[in-house]
């Protein structure tokens, strides 16, 4: 039996209309990269990304996606991204572009000048979601040190500790649970 291993390509939907995310689908944004792939690489590029190409994970609030693609035609994917530069969905336009922040494989700091940086590079899910929680702990460092006055700082600091003390009443509940079993 062979196992056929994939790669993950962690990426953020960047728009200046806030309607581009909402308007969010996986079947949509799989069909849109697919496409992309196709335009950019030809009918070899389509056909080698068709298999085990999928949309993992998606999140319309924040524009995060992941993408699973077979590990042998990964840079495919990767180099098709920087060519999206529109959503389409229910008759709407939406400009748009890819900023991938997490690619498995090697370690590169700039794929495309204008619109890729990537910053770190593993192949797993696991990885991605450990990079994911990193980065999402930098920005929300980056944004109290923008913050303006105490009020903003106060809120930010409260949502953010609101936040941590659920993730430890579920994970100490989990605990608990496989005790008990």
């Amino acid at each position: 039996m062979v196992r056929f291993k994939h790669r993950y390509l962690l990426c953020e939907l960047v728009s200046d209309d806030p309607r581009c995310r909402l308007s969010l689908d996986d079947r949509v944004l799989s069909s849109l990269v697919r496409d992309t792939i196709a335009r950019v690489h030809g009918t070899f590029g389509a056909a080698a990304c068709s298999i085990g190409f999928a949309v993992r994970y998606l999140n319309a609030y924040t524009g995060i996606v992941l993408l699973r693609c077979r590990k042998e035609f990964y840079q495919l994917v990767w180099s098709a991204l920087p060519f999206i530069t529109y959503l389409e969905n229910k008759g709407h336009r939406y400009p748009c572009f890819f900023n991938t922040l997490h690619v498995g494989v090697c370690k590169v700091e700039t794929f495309h000048k204008l619109l890729t940086a990537v910053t770190h590079m593993p192949g797993t899910i696991r990885t991605c979601q450990k990079f994911l929680i990193q980065y999402n702990r930098r920005q929300l460092l980056i944004l109290l040190q923008n913050c303006t006055d105490e009020g903003e700082r106060e809120a930010i600091q409260k949502s953010v500790t609101r936040s941590c003390l659920l993730e430890e009443e579920e994970e100490s509940g989990e605990e608990a649970a496989e005790a008990m079993e």
